[in-house]
């Protein structure tokens, strides 16, 4: 390059003649010019490099050859070419121009420069000859963008480190290794009523530490400032905390410890323990009435065997007391036989009375809009469904018949099936949740009351078919601990059934379940037409009778009761023995123990049923198993009439002539 400027150099309009310069001023003037940070250049008034110093070379990696009498376009680009052509007015009048911005170069790409143009030429023409002195100040406004990018970074983390502890629902104390409070957020706020202002600077220990705990508080403190191990710092402890007001309260607290600029400082989350405590009590009482329902229950069970032993003696002292009563009537001893006869009698009533008041029994009805108990368990479970994003559809039949029911017990099982279905949607991940809610109107037809219905359908994931003959069961559920006891459901066909209705699951299938209620609206069970007699019974002539009992008294004392009636018995001790004499005799009605050895009650009325329908529906049970749900749903399902033990001559007389009487009865 040094060997360039004397040929470029004195072809500079308006410099003068460079050789007046002497030999020494030149080599001065461009050592000087070589040593500036800033690229220098000079143009002719035909915009061709006519010099330029190292550090355009260096900027550029190019060759004093390569530039040197090319147009600057070539030399920079035509892009940064362009951005130059706004400024020749001002540099035409003379006028220096400085700016400063991003240009496309093409020897270097995107640059960010600072430059200035000065025009050298005489006043007539000032552009005759031009230099630029030109700074890359890239790097520097990369610096910066970085740091602005950074510090925009911080005050964004900051401000949502701020946001989360300000936002935060547990309370969330700092201290300094003094102990004294830096940081009080919101929630602490709320938790020990304390403003924030009123706690910053002061001793946590005195202000939501209970005094008896403050001396170890302090110790623990004084042993973390002497590097001694840290007992509680990542532990979650439960401790009692102390409030504005002076009342302490249950807490669970997390403590850690951050380092800043060389100095400790210790942050506590804390979590109010108060409801939870309340709940755990709340639920270890709930457990406790469920572990007294479960004993009361065993004991029940243990009632119904007991009663069932109990009375079968029973009846048959009163049964003999009064056969011999009738016996020895006008005989000196026949007050004797009458005072057994009574004390038996009452010894029968009660344990008639002990299980009447073991017995659950409807309580007070009235008439009772259907649909408006399902709106109102509807709005009760608002929340709770909407919080699951259980969406409820209701398709409730306008102007159904009020039903004559128990409120409370229609809507426990109204709400009942409710809360179910909401169970068992929370509990299926991954698929929409929608309830449907519908009602009606059966068909009525004549041989039945007027009926309406309840339909909640759930879009969980339905009942196993294994599982579908259970879920009626009491205790049995198949939710998680503590999330049901699995009487729900046991409960709500109960009150069904005692309102003389029913509820049966519908339909399930993975794409949910179908629970149907159907509620006569008279609240009673349908009443059925009594048997028709049978052909072969004339009437005024003696009826058949097999009597059915494991017990050989029980069985003996029937058959003197009803062959004193003028009636023709037959016992069987068993109900495989009274099969096999139904295939060799015909009878016109069966008096049968519901609970027995080998075949029972309930299994020789499904046994007749195949053999005679008719003679089926003419069969009395006697039973001292009265508490037993299985007897009852049995005697609720066949219609049968029922006789408790102990009972009478007259009782068992009675419901034999109205099965055998029929519509005359």
């Amino acid at each position: 390059m040094a060997d360039a400027l004397p040929l470029r150099l004195p072809t500079l309009p308006g410099c003068g003649s460079l050789e007046a310069l002497g030999q020494v001023t030149l080599p001065m003037l461009t050592a000087l010019l070589d040593q500036v940070p800033a690229r220098v250049v000079a143009l002719d008034h035909e915009e061709r490099l006519v010099y330029a110093n190292d550090e355009f070379f260096r900027f550029t990696g190019l060759a004093p050859a390569q530039v040197l009498g090319q147009h600057i376009a070539r030399i920079i680009g035509s892009a940064a070419y362009g951005a130059y052509q706004p400024l020749k007015d001002q540099l035409r009048r003379g006028e220096s121009v400085g700016w400063e911005g991003w240009i496309e170069l093409a020897a270097r790409g995107r640059r960010y420069m600072r430059e200035h143009l000065i025009p050298t030429g005489p006043p007539e023409d000032p552009l005759r000859s031009l230099v630029i002195i030109s700074l890359d100040w890239t790097a520097l406004q990369q610096r910066d963008a970085e740091l602005s990018a950074k510090l925009e970074e911080l005050e964004t983390t900051q401000a949502l480190k701020a946001s989360i502890v300000d936002h935060a629902l547990a309370a969330l104390v700092s201290t300094d290794e003094h102990g004294l409070v830096v940081e009080f957020n919101p929630a602490a706020e709320a938790m020990f009523g304390i403003r924030r202002e009123q706690a910053l600077g002061q001793l946590v220990a005195a202000l939501i530490i209970p005094e008896r705990y403050r001396q170890a508080h302090n110790e623990g403190m004084a042993r973390l400032a002497g590097g001694g191990a840290a007992r509680v710092i990542g532990r979650r402890i439960e401790m009692s905390a102390l409030r504005a007001d002076g009342t302490e309260f249950p807490i669970e607290m997390v403590l850690w410890r951050t380092s800043v600029a060389g100095r400790a400082y210790f942050t506590a989350s804390m979590a109010d323990l108060t409801e939870r405590r309340n709940a755990q009590a709340e639920i270890e009482r709930q457990r406790e009435a469920l572990r007294q329902s479960e004993k009361l229950t065993a004991m029940g069970s243990l009632l119904a065997g007991v009663a069932h032993e109990l009375n079968n003696p029973l009846a048959i002292v009163m049964g003999r007391a009064a056969l011999l009563e009738e016996k020895l009537h006008g005989h000196a001893l026949a007050g004797d036989a009458l005072r057994i006869h009574e004390a038996a009698e009452r010894c029968g009533r009660i344990v008639r009375t002990f299980l009447n008041m073991a017995r659950q029994r409807p309580t007070e009805r009235s008439m009772v809009a259907l649909n408006e108990m399902v709106r109102a368990a509807v709005e009760l479970m608002h929340y709770s469904l909407r919080s699951h994003g259980i969406e409820v559809q209701l398709a409730l039949t306008p102007e159904l018949p009020q039903v004559h029911a128990d409120p409370d017990q229609i809507g426990q099982l109204v709400l009942n099936l409710l809360v179910n279905a909401q169970q068992a949607m929370a509990a299926s991940e991954g698929r929409t949740r929608s309830l449907s809610i519908s009602s009606g109107l059966e068909d009525r037809r004549l041989d039945r009351a007027q009926r309406i219905w309840l339909r909640v359908q759930d879009s969980g994931r339905g009942v196993p078919t294994e599982l579908q003959e259970k879920i009626f069961a009491p205790f049995f559920t198949t939710k998680a601990d503590g999330a049901g006891t699995g009487m729900g459901l046991s409960v709500s066909r109960s009150i069904a059934r005692e309102h003389g209705g029913s509820l049966v699951l519908e339909s399930s299938s993975d794409s949910g379940a179908s629970f149907r209620l159907s509620l006569p609206v008279s609240g009673l069970a349908e009443v059925v037409t009594a048997p028709t007699p049978l052909e072969a019974l004339d009437q005024g002539a003696e009826a058949r009778v097999l009597v059915v009992d494991d017990e050989a008294e029980i069985a003996d004392l029937m058959r003197a009761f009803l062959e004193g009636a003028g009636f023709e018995v037959a016992t069987a001790e068993s109900g495989a023995v009274a099969l096999a004499l139904l295939q060799e005799a015909q009878f016109d009605l069966i008096v049968s123990d519901l609970r027995m050895p080998d075949m029972d009650g309930t299994a020789l009325w499904r046994a007749v049923s195949e053999l005679s329908p008719t003679l089926a529906r003419r069969m009395v049970f006697v039973t001292g198993d009265t508490l037993s749900a299985t007897a009852r749903s049995f005697l609720d399902k066949t219609r049968c009439p029922s006789l408790d033990k102990p009972f009478t001559k007259p009782e068992l007389l009675a419901a034999v002539r109205r099965q055998l009487e029929g519509d005359k009865a």
